[in-house]
């Protein structure tokens, strides 16, 4: 029996594939909405699907994009408490750049995406980058002041 999948099922396939199962198991696709059949009907509705998220993800990849031309080159000025000889009390996260980013270029970044190379103990500037959309990696200024 030929199905197209709804869901990604383990063994089988991802969501939108078309796979040749036994009937028995077919069935539970079927009934366990897994999978619906690939008559002309189901493959006009999965071109469909594919082709929306297709272009839902070009949508957001382009999002990334114009995000990315605001933050590039950018320097987020942080300002932090330090000992005598320039070493900080603790090191910098990524929450804290991410709230930096919020208060001085008015700009929500996940604090997920900020790609740290180590920990920041120092006064100084950095380069740092931010990791936007899978094909989108852009470079900013980090600058630690007391």
């Amino acid at each position: 029996m030929k199905v197209i999948l709804q869901k990604d099922v383990k063994g089988s396939g991802k969501k939108g594939d078309i796979v040749n199962v036994a009937d028995g198991y077919g069935a539970y696709l079927l009934k366990n909405a897994l999978a619906c059949k690939a008559d002309n009907a189901g493959m006009q509705i999965n071109a469909s699907q594919k082709q929306a998220d297709a272009y839902h993800k070009e949508q957001e990849r382009l999002r990334a994009v114009e995000l990315g031309k605001q933050i590039e080159n950018k320097t987020v000025v942080l300002k932090v408490k330090c000992g005598e000889n320039g070493k900080l009390f603790g090191a910098i996260t990524s929450k804290e750049i991410a709230e930096a980013f919020k208060s001085s270029l008015n700009i929500e970044i996940d604090k997920r995406k900020i790609l740290l190379d180590g920990t920041i103990k120092t006064v100084g500037e950095q380069v740092l980058a931010v990791k936007l959309h899978p094909t989108v990696t852009v470079k900013f200024n980090l600058k630690v002041e007391v």
